[in-house]
């Protein structure tokens, strides 16, 4: 997670799945699905 505030702090929102920065300054967040094979990792989600 990148957060563009002052701090790294963040809590998990009241729905138990978002998580949002303590100071309340704007964050991004990304992922990637991984399948590991014979061959080695291969990323899925890769554009």
């Amino acid at each position: 997670m990148l957060i563009g505030g002052g701090g790294d702090e963040f809590r998990p929102d009241q729905d138990g799945w978002t998580l949002r920065t303590t100071d309340g300054s704007r964050a991004a967040h990304a992922e990637h699905t991984v399948a590991i094979t014979e061959d080695g990792p291969r990323i899925l989600t890769r554009l």
